[in-house]
């Protein structure tokens, strides 16, 4: 059974800043619902008084809940309403629902899952490059390395190296989807300051002896050793970083072990 929603002046904006009123509504509804002050089963209020909170026309709310339905948070119900869906429908994928959850990630929990996530699909694509036996590609990643060394005194361009080296690695292995997912998540992590987290003094010399030991591994066309070169470098680099003062991630922790 659907729940009432909560009024509409103390939950909402009173007006959204003006230009891309839509994005913006879309934005703060997904931030509602994310973050759990739209619980699921709550029906959003009235059409009418959440347009006039929000400052927009109702031609905007709508085009607004219908993107919120096509990102799978609310489902739309002739006589019933706009209901607040449960998070196995969510579409976590979509940029604006991968930000938001990232961005209210108060425990880190789904940094953990998306290290987890990261990991299964980089490790499974480090070992088809080493199956494959490309000395194109082992020339790259060759020379990718040899970039992060030489840009290891300045952070900024180490880590955009870094980024090369994982694109690279992706785009050779050939597998298109898990390299499409893998460059998503990438991307949208990247841009949090609790992902990027705090590195500890020497963590630019561990972060390219791991790389060397992917390179290494690819080059001897050890698939076995490059898929867990990989992911043990994805799952001990999060730890590194991870602020302490967060929650511990025991399912983490758990997945993380079990696909060692």
């Amino acid at each position: 059974m659907p729940t009432e929603s909560h009024p509409a002046a103390p939950l909402f904006p009173r007006r959204l800043p003006a230009g891309r009123l839509g994005v913006a509504v879309v934005s703060e509804l997904v931030d509602l619902i994310v973050t759990g002050r739209l619980k699921e089963g709550e029906l959003l209020p009235p059409e009418g008084p959440l347009s006039e909170h929000f400052g927009v026309s109702r031609t905007v709310l709508r085009e607004s809940v219908k993107r919120l339905e096509e990102k799978g948070l609310v489902i739309v119900s002739q006589g019933r309403g706009t209901q607040v869906r449960a998070p196995g429908y969510w579409n976590m994928l979509d940029p604006v629902v991968l930000s938001a959850l990232i961005d209210n990630d108060e425990t880190l929990g789904i940094l953990d899952e998306l290290t987890i996530v990261r990991a299964s699909l980089e490790s499974a694509m480090a070992g088809a490059v080493a199956g494959s036996r490309s000395a194109d590609g082992l020339r790259r990643l060759e020379n990718a390395l040899t970039t992060m060394r030489e840009s290891a005194s300045e952070t900024d361009s180490f880590r955009q190296a870094d980024v090369v080296f994982h694109y690279a690695l992706m785009e050779i292995s050939g597998n298109r989807l898990a390299e499409n997912i893998a460059k998503h998540l990438y991307k949208r992590a990247v841009e949090s300051s609790r992902y990027q987290g705090i590195d500890p003094p020497d963590a630019f010399d561990l972060t390219l002896k791991e790389h060397a030991a992917i390179v290494d591994a690819i080059s001897r066309q050890d698939v076995a050793a490059a898929q867990k070169a990989m992911h043990d470098h994805i799952h001990v680099s999060w730890e590194r970083r991870r602020l302490p003062d967060h929650a511990p991630r025991a399912r983490g922790r758990a997945l993380g072990q079990e696909s060692e």
